[in-house]
């Protein structure tokens, strides 16, 4: 049996802490009065991190596509067919089937711009609820809370226009008329 000392169970302790730090890190994508939504399959959270070239403090979302993969299988010729001398078939040919994998459609990384969580206040969620219910998307009561209908809602009004997410891009929220048009992009 291993004794615990003092000094192990903190190196214990702070391991413990550092992973769950970690890890709440990764699952997180939006939280807001201690709600927190983990990104849905093929989906990023926000993050400042973006594609390569991207403005600094700008903040980015990304889809993901994954690759279509297809089996082929194939007949494959083991030996061909013996013939006797007078040309009747001797032995008929014999084959074995190989399956191989094959790339249909290649993975497909989407990157869209966000707004950045500080942007993403009470106030500003409760805006964005009440322009989605004003299209009808949203018919949920307003909250104030990135929840998982207010994702919903995100995700259908941009599956036309956007990226098809429940993240909001920054082209939707421009769009719904809550962030202001960058000037520069109009001229």
């Amino acid at each position: 049996m291993i004794q615990a000392t003092p000094l192990r169970w903190l190196r214990l302790a702070a391991f413990g802490l550092g992973g769950a730090v970690v890890l709440a890190g990764c699952e997180t994508q939006y939280a807001d009065k201690g709600h927190a939504y983990r990104a849905e399959p093929g989906v990023y959270q926000a993050t400042r991190n973006g594609p390569d070239g991207a403005p600094q403090g700008s903040c980015w979302g990304r889809t993901v596509s994954p690759a279509v993969i297809e089996t082929v299988t194939e007949q494959v010729q083991v030996s061909p067919a013996q013939y006797n001398p007078d040309g009747s078939l001797l032995r008929p040919p014999t084959y074995r089937s190989e399956a191989r994998q094959m790339i249909v459609t290649p993975r497909v990384d989407s990157w869209f711009e966000t707004p950045c969580a500080e942007a993403l206040t009470p106030d500003f969620i409760a805006s964005l609820q009440r322009a989605l219910a004003v299209r009808r998307y949203y018919e949920g009561p307003i909250t104030g809370i990135l929840d998982k209908n207010t994702q919903a809602a995100i995700r259908a009004f941009q599956r036309t226009t956007g990226p098809d997410s429940g993240v909001l891009s920054l082209a939707s929220a421009r769009q719904l008329g809550l962030i202001a048009v960058d000037r520069t992009t109009l001229e």
